[in-house]
């Protein structure tokens, strides 16, 4: 006789439906917005997706919610979202939009299905992971017949197999002779360009619409950290005779009412900086090239002080959900 053994949510089941809950309440948000002002067809219909995507989600979170009787995240709603706003950016950007955010989906998913047991919990992360390739496909092949895909360096085809000879001109030191970047730094020196770049973009919407003096000059902030990290990534592939990496969609409109809520602005940059930390961890990871890694490196500091100094707007304005929290037994035994 099979025997099924009724469990609770186990604390990382419980963060990654309450973190996949907030970011696609957020993403409902902007994909109205999208949705609200595009005239193209094609763009639609990814937008439509992506919406339905999210919307799918948010159902399926509340539902194991409910019954398990843990509270509803309150994330972000149609209070965070002014329907009536002009276009804030161009009628392409929403397909680098949801090119962008599935690329992310897909990475959180993948590591999540390896961290979960209950078997309804694995079944829907699957069930992500399954609809967010789908729209990474979409979205990939939109663009490319857009003529909007930034392609990464190409690169002459080896014409035989080597292995490495000596360790010290593979992992090229400081004061060495530097050997050229292979195909694993390029790749995620490209990923980490257009990541940036993507950032330098929305950053530069939110910066024209919000008043909040305080809100602009941290935004202003991440705009000079991301082109920071554009220049020395391009700079680092000039060195090597290869082009840089320009974004090929990058078009703001001039409006300057906001379309969005400050809290849901504040919010999303936090998030995309965090995500920040991780690709440049995993770049560090795959760089063997010493001088490489120690400049990805130097970047991490800058970037969680601006996740800080994020936090710290958003805790003053009382607009950071927290996460659940494990209870404190010090102050309920002092109780």
């Amino acid at each position: 006789m099979n025997t099924k053994h009724i469990v609770g949510l186990s604390s990382t089941e419980i963060a990654g439906l309450w973190a996949t809950y907030i970011m696609d309440s957020l993403s409902i948000c902007l994909s109205k917005h999208f949705l609200q002002q595009s005239n193209n067809e094609d763009v639609k219909r990814i937008i439509k997706l992506t919406l339905d995507i999210s919307q799918k989600h948010i159902e399926e979170i509340k539902n194991i919610f409910e019954k398990e009787n843990f509270p509803i995240p309150k994330g972000f709603s149609d209070e965070d979202i002014d329907l009536s706003a002009p276009p804030l950016f161009f009628d392409l950007f929403p397909v680098s939009f949801a090119y962008g955010m599935s690329r992310m989906g897909l990475m959180s998913y993948s590591m999540l299905i390896s961290n979960v047991a209950r078997e309804d919990i694995r079944s829907f992360f699957s069930k992500c992971l399954t609809s967010t390739l789908d729209l990474y496909n979409t979205s990939v092949n939109l663009m490319l017949s857009k003529g909007i895909y930034d392609r990464p360096t190409m690169i002459p085809y080896p014409d035989k197999v080597e292995f490495v000879k000596k360790k010290e001109t593979f992992l090229s030191k400081w004061f060495e002779k530097q050997r050229p970047l292979n195909v694993l730094e390029l790749s995620e020196i490209f990923f980490n360009i257009e990541r940036n770049y993507f950032a330098v973009v929305i950053l530069t919407g939110f910066i024209q619409v919000v008043k909040d003096e305080q809100i602009k000059k941290f935004l202003t902030k991440g705009k000079e950290l991301a082109q920071k990290q554009i220049h020395f990534l391009n700079h680092t592939l000039i060195k090597d005779d290869l082009l840089g990496t320009i974004m090929v969609n990058s078009e703001v409109s001039t409006s300057t009412v906001s379309p969005f809520s400050e809290k849901l602005i504040m919010n999303l940059v936090t998030i995309l900086n965090t995500q920040g930390i991780t690709y440049i961890g995993h770049a560090i990871a795959t760089s063997a090239r010493i001088d490489l890694a120690i400049e990805y490196s130097k970047l991490i500091p800058e970037i969680l002080q601006y996740g800080k100094e994020g936090a710290d707007i958003l805790i003053e304005r009382g607009w950071m959900e927290e996460p659940p929290h494990a209870p404190n037994r010090k102050e309920l035994a002092e109780n």
